[in-house]
């Protein structure tokens, strides 16, 4: 075990662990890519392809939770498909715009205003745009605890 790749690896991934909360950096693809940098530089001495496969999957399949988080929690608080639909796109904007107090803002905001442009009452509207931030806040958490395994996995195989 060679501790500077360990050490390199580790920063890696702990701003991939930063990036699950800061939408400014690929969370899950940092420390996707901490495995890689660490596979490639050591000839894969502590886990090999299968390894690799597996969080690949699982990073590619935390885009979808990234996107449809807060469309999904709006949907689950009674939104229509006009709140769903408003959620994603402006969760999608915001963050574009404003990065993560944008997200934030752009998924509620979202969700509200096209809640209120397909005609259903504020009370509604507001509802599904903490549906928004609630699915949000539910992915954020799912991400964070993703990174905390995957990191942890990276540990125990470098460790035995």
């Amino acid at each position: 075990m060679n501790v500077t790749y360990v050490i390199i690896t580790l920063i890696i991934m702990a701003l991939g662990l930063l990036g699950t909360v800061l939408p400014m950096l690929p969370g899950i693809v940092l420390i996707y890519g901490g495995f890689l940098f660490y596979g490639i530089v050591t000839d894969w001495s502590a886990y090999g392809w299968k390894a690799m496969a597996f969080w690949g999957v699982i990073a590619l399949a935390t885009f979808a939770v990234d996107h449809l988080a807060s469309a999904l929690g709006a949907r689950k608080f009674g939104a229509s498909r006009y709140g769903f639909w408003g959620a994603l796109i402006g969760g999608f904007v915001g963050i574009i715009v404003a990065h993560l107090p944008g997200l934030i803002v752009g998924a509620f905001a979202g969700a509200f205003l096209a809640e209120l442009l397909a005609g259903r009452a504020v009370r509604e509207a507001l509802r599904s745009g903490q549906g928004a931030l609630i699915g949000l806040l539910t992915g954020t958490l799912f991400k964070v605890a993703l990174g905390i395994v995957m990191i942890g996995s990276f540990v125990w195989w470098v460790l035995n």
